[in-house]
């Protein structure tokens, strides 16, 4: 059965080695050991069996959350880590009070936008050549205010 728990220090290079295979401007895992010691940050984990199938990342300021990072294992992806991980933020941005939760996704990422979408997220405008590598545009999505 898969979990979603909070992210250790243990598990940044398992977590870096997914994010490279997913990015193509990747965290390294000594970004993701700051980030997450900071103190205003939520790191989440999805594992089935001990082994770590999917990750999320929030910032928090004030009264808004930016999530920076939702990743799903090619292998795991259509069984719901992705839905479990936002929707485990949700919670915790309710636990913090926050009144938002901001993220960015590709324009042309069909499957994060519809799963954002189903979650309550709604697209508010357009950042224009957010992403590199290729150079896109990123959809501004929140939920909440």
């Amino acid at each position: 059965m898969m979990t979603v728990r909070a992210m250790h220090t243990e598990d940044v290079e398992t977590v870096a080695r997914l994010e490279a295979e997913i990015f193509t401007q990747p965290w390294s895992s000594q970004a993701f050991l700051e980030s997450l010691n900071l103190g205003n940050t939520v790191f989440l984990v999805t594992e089935e069996d001990r082994k770590i199938t999917g990750y999320a990342g929030m910032y928090t300021a004030l009264d808004e959350g930016e999530i920076t990072n939702v990743a799903v294992a090619l292998a795991e992806r259509g069984r719901g880590a992705g839905r479990m991980l936002i929707e485990e933020m949700k919670k915790e941005a309710k636990r913090r009070n926050l009144a938002r939760i901001v993220l960015e996704v590709r324009v042309s990422n069909y499957t994060a936008i519809r799963l954002y979408e189903r979650c309550g997220f709604a697209s508010r405008g357009i950042r224009r050549d957010f992403y590199e590598k290729p150079r896109e545009n990123a959809w501004v999505m929140v939920y909440g205010q």
